[in-house]
């Protein structure tokens, strides 16, 4: 019977890492892979989780399950990181550990299967591990243009939201959309939460890169607005970018609704996490509960995410102050968030990129913005400008 399975296409990221690697030119740029990085390439273990880890080695008596649920003590610590100091005062949002952010948008999509929902309304471009749990699950997938022009499509949402039917649910980035870094303005959020409202849509909220954009308070500003509006919504988080735990798979899922009904909608959840990986993975998670209960670990962990936004600014900034470099108008990379960005090039342009000057990216267009220095932004500048002259 395996043999009769199909041959499924390569992922393209894992094939372009394998180039990257081949390529013995000394001045290569990596501009694929979506994870942060130093001036100096490096993809460090934050020095907050290391002192988390410590605590850890030294008081962890059990490496029993957790259940289905993971650390709830983590689950907790997460709240007024997400949701704000007052989020006690809602009172009606229940939560749980998930393998990754990943996790917990399979968690939440699953979920909203199970209550009804037949399609998921989603702007594209998106992550592409988005489409494919969908796929997977068998829901049907309604897309609208997320951004037009460098800027988001509020009509193109619009029309979706108006022609959405009772049984539809709605994905949104919560902050530095992957892959363009277009995000939504706080009064744009207060709109689209007022017509999911009004509409009567679920909202399958994804906040994957809380702290890479503006700041921790100012990118939950979308997801505080939304679930302030609609009486019902899930959320997905990730603690793998903001925390640096991308090999740990740390994320959670979350659920506001009716108080009463939480506890019975919870059971759901957890059912589906239990068929799906039995029980999460505790380190990573135990990691980020210890820092977010000690106040200095906390400030170190800040600090050390407000060097990564800094220094990601700082490149996009040198982008922007090039202003066009070739046909590429780079001036809007200013006023966008996160780790990715968006560069109009066709796939000959790129892979041109790639034979000609070794600056490797996705087919896409998508570049990972950490992957740009001071010592090689320029090089960078002049290869775009050079291909698409």
């Amino acid at each position: 019977m395996l043999a009769n399975l199909p041959a499924q296409p390569a992922d393209a990221l894992l094939a372009l890492i394998k180039l990257f690697a081949a390529d013995d030119r000394a001045d290569k740029i990596d501009l694929g892979v979506g994870v942060y990085r130093t001036t100096d390439g490096a993809t460090p273990v934050f020095k907050s989780v290391k002192g988390a880890e410590k605590v850890l080695v030294d008081t962890q008596d059990s490496k029993s399950y957790l259940g289905p649920e993971g650390d709830m003590g983590f689950v907790e610590a997460l709240k007024p990181i997400i949701f704000g100091n007052d989020f006690a005062a809602i009172g009606n949002v229940d939560g749980m550990q998930t393998p990754g952010g990943t996790g917990g948008v399979r968690l939440a999509v699953a979920l909203a299967k199970s209550a009804g929902v037949k399609r998921v309304i989603m702007g594209t471009p998106s992550w592409p591990n988005h489409a494919q749990i969908m796929k997977d699950l068998d829901l049907g997938v309604v897309t609208f243009n997320h951004a037009r022009d460098g800027a988001v499509d509020m009509d193109a949402l619009k029309s979706a939201v108006a022609d959405a039917a009772p049984t539809d649910a709605i994905l949104l980035h919560g902050c530095c959309h992957n892959p363009t870094g277009i995000d939504y303005s706080v009064a744009q959020w207060r709109e689209i939460a007022a017509l999911l409202k009004d509409k009567g849509l679920l909202p399958i909220l994804d906040l994957a890169y809380q702290g890479l954009g503006d700041g921790m308070e100012e990118d939950a500003q979308g997801v505080r607005i939304v679930m302030s509006t609609v009486p019902e919504a899930l959320l997905a988080y990730s603690c793998d970018k903001n925390f640096g735990l991308y090999r740990d798979r740390v994320g959670a899922f979350y659920v506001m609704a009716d108080k009463d009904k939480l506890p019975a909608i919870m059971s759901n959840g957890a059912s589906l996490a239990r068929a799906n990986w039995s029980m999460p993975p505790d380190h990573g998670a135990a990691a980020v509960r210890i820092i977010l209960e000690d106040a200095a670990l906390t400030q170190q962990w800040l600090a050390e995410l407000d060097d990564m936004r800094a220094r990601m600014r700082q490149m996009r900034d040198k982008l922007a102050a090039a202003g066009t470099a070739g046909s590429v108008d780079m001036t809007p990379y200013a006023t966008q968030h996160g780790l990715f960005a968006m560069l109009p090039l066709s796939k000959e342009q790129i892979e041109a990129l790639r034979d000609d000057h070794a600056v490797y990216m996705a087919g896409s267009g998508r570049i990972n913005i950490a992957g740009l220095t001071a010592g090689n932004i320029d090089k960078f500048i002049a290869a775009v400008a050079d291909v698409s002259a």
